[in-house]
């Protein structure tokens, strides 16, 4: 049985986060009501011309120079002409031969070492309208009628396009993951894939291993999550192999990823370039980058992901640990803001990856939605470095501060969970318990270090677990001694 590779393409649109549309200045601002964010330039009407959205543009080269692209001193907007409903004037303002930013690479991580991904071009574009489909299914084929929002209709958009460098959907998942942290760390949009505001769609065809020629490429659409990418490629290499092998051929189309039912169906034939009759947009001047401007936006680039791991590294960091705080801005931004504050940075790092992860799991919230900062886990990791607080004590504190019951010193008063390790408040705790335990006493001394954990568990029951192990033990063995 002859074996496939796969090789996967994958185009991500970016919806940006303007605060007016590419070409007007309607308001960009999902989940306002139907049709109200529009004007005669985002509808299309006659006459009304279109204006170049700056911020768009410099948005576009800082998601460019961050993909490690050439960005063009000279780029032209086209026409990409097609008729649909949610396209009111019945062409896409796009760019086509000549984009902004060109021939870069994203390096991911895998579990064969870092692979380079290149990106063919990241183009700037609107985005267009929202079809509502009303019918079982809220697919077209079965819909009674739909409805167009026209809101979205000239959003920026800006379209990355990589490479086929991908062999697996497992690569796939870890450069769209890669790309969306790379975004995210940009602030150019905030990338909410439940909202449509980044978007995948994965081109795939097999080809025999050991084989350079390409296969027949196939476009997968609607997938609206990274799972959802992962298993529509894995559905995808499943049944092209299944065609290779009966001898029958792949057809190059268009597929609609279905969620439910973990399949791929066909929608349409897939377009050429030629189909979209691509010629310069006549109402706008071509976009000129100078150096000095190409210099400007780059000094404001933000360290990335890639960056801020290896220097999590350097800092004493283990390898996991500082992924997962490199690729989460928040998590980050606590981390440092927690180091700064004085906090230990593996102390921190492991509160962050540790118990805010749990915790946040348990109450179904975001560490944006706690009030836990960087200062308060500086305290708490100090609190519990010096013995003011038990391990067990933190989790509770930690809990009543993502809560908003206050710092952790004050939450921890409140509860009544300082930890005493003071000798002299100890000291006749333990005399008492020695006393009531004088068979475990004379095990002690006679070698068996065995009852020193059942007699620190006797004091911490007697104080309400506020007693410092640490201190009990020393008191525990000078007594016994």
């Amino acid at each position: 049985m002859m074996a496939y590779e796969p090789v996967i393409g994958i185009e991500t649109h970016v919806e940006l986060t303007t605060a007016s549309k590419m070409f007007c200045g309607c308001p960009v601002d999902f989940g306002a009501p139907p049709n109200t964010n529009v004007c005669p330039v985002c509808l299309g009407l006659p006459g009304a011309l279109p204006v170049v959205n700056g911020t768009a543009v410099e948005y576009a080269m800082t998601i460019g120079l961050a993909l490690n692209c050439d960005i063009a001193a000279h780029s032209v907007f086209a026409r990409k002409n097609y008729f649909y409903p949610d396209m009111p004037k019945n062409y896409q303002i796009s760019q086509f031969d000549e984009p902004l930013c060109v021939d870069g690479h994203l390096d991911i991580d895998t579990g064969d070492g870092p692979v380079p991904v290149g990106i063919t071009r990241v183009h700037m574009e609107e985005d267009t309208g929202k079809s509502t489909h009303i019918g079982e299914g809220g697919r077209i084929h079965a819909a009674t009628h739909s409805l167009i929002d026209f809101n979205r209709a000239g959003v920026p958009l800006m379209e990355i396009v990589s490479e086929p460098d991908i062999r697996s959907a497992e690569q796939a998942r870890a450069f769209v993951t890669e790309l969306r942290e790379v975004v995210l760390r940009l602030g150019v949009s905030d990338a909410k894939l439940e909202e449509g505001s980044m978007r995948f769609d994965g081109n795939i065809s097999l080809r025999p291993e050991g084989t350079e020629a390409f296969g027949t490429k196939v476009e997968i659409k609607n997938m609206n999550s990274i799972r959802s990418l992962q298993r529509a490629l894995n559905h995808e290499i499943e049944r092209q192999t299944a065609l290779l092998e009966a001898g029958e051929a792949v057809v190059q189309e268009t597929r609609h990823w279905n969620e439910e039912t973990g399949t791929t169906s066909g929608m349409r034939s897939k377009e050429e370039s030629f189909d979209y009759r691509y010629f310069p947009e006549p109402d706008l001047v071509p976009v000129a980058v100078d150096d000095e401007w190409r210099e400007r936006v780059t000094a404001r680039l933000p360290e990335l992901p890639a960056q801020a791991y290896g220097r999590y590294l350097d800092m004493g960091l283990d390898g996991p640990v500082a992924a997962v705080i490199s690729r989460d801005v928040e998590y980050g931004s606590v981390f440092e803001a927690a180091v700064a504050a004085g906090g230990t940075p593996q102390m921190v790092a492991n509160w962050l990856t540790g118990e805010v992860t749990a915790l946040l799991r348990r109450t179904e919230s975001t560490l944006a939605e706690s009030a836990i900062n960087g200062t308060a886990l500086a305290e708490l990791s100090s609190m519990v470095a010096d013995g003011t607080l038990s391990a067990s004590a933190a989790k509770d504190v930690l809990a009543g501060v993502a809560a908003g019951e206050g710092t952790p010193d004050e939450v921890a008063a409140s509860r009544d969970l300082i930890q005493v390790s003071d000798s002299a408040a100890l000291e006749p705790i333990v005399d008492e318990v020695l006393a009531a335990n004088a068979e475990a006493v004379e095990k002690l001394r006679a070698g068996d270090g065995k009852v020193v954990g059942f007699l620190i568990g006797q004091v911490m029951r007697a104080t309400g677990g506020k007693a410092d192990p640490g201190a009990v033990s020393e008191i525990i063995r000078s007594r016994a001694g």
